[in-house]
């Protein structure tokens, strides 16, 4: 006899009147159990609907660190900056980066060849990193408002730029079988001094930084002109983009870059990688914003090399030509998150932060008393034999607490625990989709951030009618909205690339009716 649970959970609200007629054929013997099939509930009179609310708990979980590398994903986006706040721990967001080269790189042109009595002297003009914000056009759509920044805008942080000496390899140098991995609190190690001309070049994001102008020189030292460099998205938009520009030392840019162009150094990128690793983008400080800067655009963060070639006969200047280079932050790139060491108390909330902050951790149905490996609320619920019509977990904003970088999603998830943990996605995500599955922020009455709610009733109803005794601990996590990614298989890749916090209220009794709770609707037998 076909099981009436199974079939029941399977029957949705949109089936087809040909579907219908095809499961009443299939499960004739389900017809004396009930009559009428509706909007996932059983209800007539041999059946009753009813809910209850089930114990759950709900932990701070601190993290240590995480991935934070592009080798298996790339988020596409990366944080840099300073974010602090009374409630939360405070991040300094570094990025490590390799540098694309341009192949075939020469100081001059093809196009411009001399006879053999003429010199060229180059000389570097300016050299600086290019940080594009994200922004979008604002609505007479003759300027552009930053997006993306978390924290005080008006406030600075302490932005260097160093030369990377650690080589940073796609395969793990201990096993070359297996891809490499690097971690939000990996150390990477300078070569030398700040490449920027001014220690520790104060940052604060401007939409109205939308050019530089670029002094261009002789090889005397006498100032021949002056260029105004500008950035766009397309053709068709020719509004410029906002971007910070941070000086580098030009003679050390022209030593480790011009000096080089027609050298072994420049070959290959692989030479290229091994003649200079790549930039770390360091930011400190205890104030200033968070900015998130795109990789994956149009208009990426590089750096930008400008020089003057003087073409000289017989000691006469007889041409200058003005050129640029641009060379993208691109190849193997890692995020740091130095984390303030902030202890929370126990009591009545709960710390949801991204980046390399604080989880929580759920136990839906309390202790395992026999030790048979199964809760002993499970096996209560067991033998009731509930047909679960819909399962919502819901946990509560502490109101009172700073929701001003309050994420706008909250994720979860399933960990086994174990020294090296195994994180796997909750049924309901790929068996009904993201959008059913829940954990956005849901305002009350009063217009006030609320709760976030999760229906995970797939996961619940395989617990309750035996069709998997795995219920390992919950986890719940900030996400960002790369991570939502076509489920292809049922492993969970934890990044964390969205540095948003929340408190939320747990379990305690002194919360009332904000407390989590999970609510599971049900239908059973008269």
């Amino acid at each position: 006899m076909i099981n009436c649970y199974k079939v029941k959970r399977n029957l949705k609200v949109s089936a087809k009147i040909a579907a219908l007629v095809l499961v009443f054929t299939t499960v004739i013997s389900c017809e004396k159990d009930f009559a009428d099939i509706g909007a996932s509930i059983i209800s007539n009179t041999k059946f009753s609907t009813n809910s209850i609310l089930v114990d759950v708990t709900l932990e701070n979980a601190p993290v240590t660190n995480l991935r934070s590398d592009n080798l298996t994903f790339e988020p596409g986006t990366y944080l840099l900056g300073v974010h602090a706040s009374a409630d939360y721990e405070k991040i300094e967001a570094s990025i490590v980066s390799q540098i694309a080269v341009p192949s075939g790189l020469t100081l001059l042109d093809a196009e411009n060849t001399y006879v053999s009595d003429t010199t060229v002297i180059t000389t570097i003009d300016t050299a600086f990193v290019k940080l594009p914000y994200q922004v979008s056009l604002n609505d007479t759509s003759t300027g552009y408002e930053l997006d993306s920044i978390i924290g005080d805008k008006t406030k600075a942080f302490d932005l260097n730029i160093f030369q990377l000496n650690t080589y940073l390899s796609r395969l793990n140098p201990a096993d070359p079988s297996k891809v490499n991995s690097y971690y939000s609190n990996d150390v990477f190690e300078k070569a030398g001094a700040a490449l920027n001309t001014t220690n520790n070049f104060k940052l604060i994001p401007k939409a109205t930084d939308t050019a530089i102008v670029v002094k261009r020189w002789l090889n005397n030292g006498a100032l021949y002109n002056k260029d105004t460099v500008t950035y766009t998205n397309s053709t068709a938009v020719t509004v410029p983009l906002p971007f910070a520009a941070i000086p580098l030392k030009e003679d050390v840019i022209k030593s480790l870059f011009l000096d080089k162009y027609e050298s072994a150094e420049f070959e290959t990128q692989d030479a290229f990688n091994n003649h200079f690793r790549g930039v770390i983008l360091e930011a400190t400080g205890n104030e200033g914003s968070l900015i998130s800067l795109n990789f994956n655009g149009t208009n990426n963060p590089s750096i930008e090399i400008y020089y003057t070639n003087t073409v000289i006969a017989n000691g006469v200047a007889i041409d200058t030509i003005s050129k640029n280079h641009s060379f993208p932050l691109a190849g193997i790139r890692a995020a740091t998150y130095k984390m303030e060491d902030k202890v929370y108390p126990t009591n009545e909330e709960v710390i949801i932060q991204g980046a390399a902050g604080s989880e929580g951790v759920l136990t839906l149905f309390g202790a395992d008393a026999d030790g048979n490996g199964l809760a002993d609320k499970i096996e209560e619920l067991r033998a009731q034999n509930l047909l679960v019509n819909d399962a919502l977990l819901t946990m509560y904003v502490k109101q009172s607490a700073d929701t001003t970088a309050i994420p706008y999603r909250l994720y979860l998830y399933k960990s086994d625990e174990a020294p090296t943990p195994t994180y796997s996605i909750i049924k309901d995500v790929y068996s009904e989709n993201i959008a059913s599955f829940g954990g956005l922020l849901e305002r009350g009455t009063d217009d006030q951030f609320e709760k976030y709610t999760f229906r995970i009733t797939d996961y619940i109803s395989d617990l309750l009618n035996g069709n998997t005794n795995y219920s390992p601990t919950l986890r719940l996590k900030v996400v960002n909205t790369t991570d939502l990614q076509t489920v292809t298989d049922t492993i969970f890749k934890n990044y964390s690339w969205n540095p948003k916090a929340v408190t939320l209220l747990n379990h305690s009794a002194i919360n009332g009716d904000k407390k989590v709770e999970l609510k599971i609707s049900y239908s059973e037998e008269k």
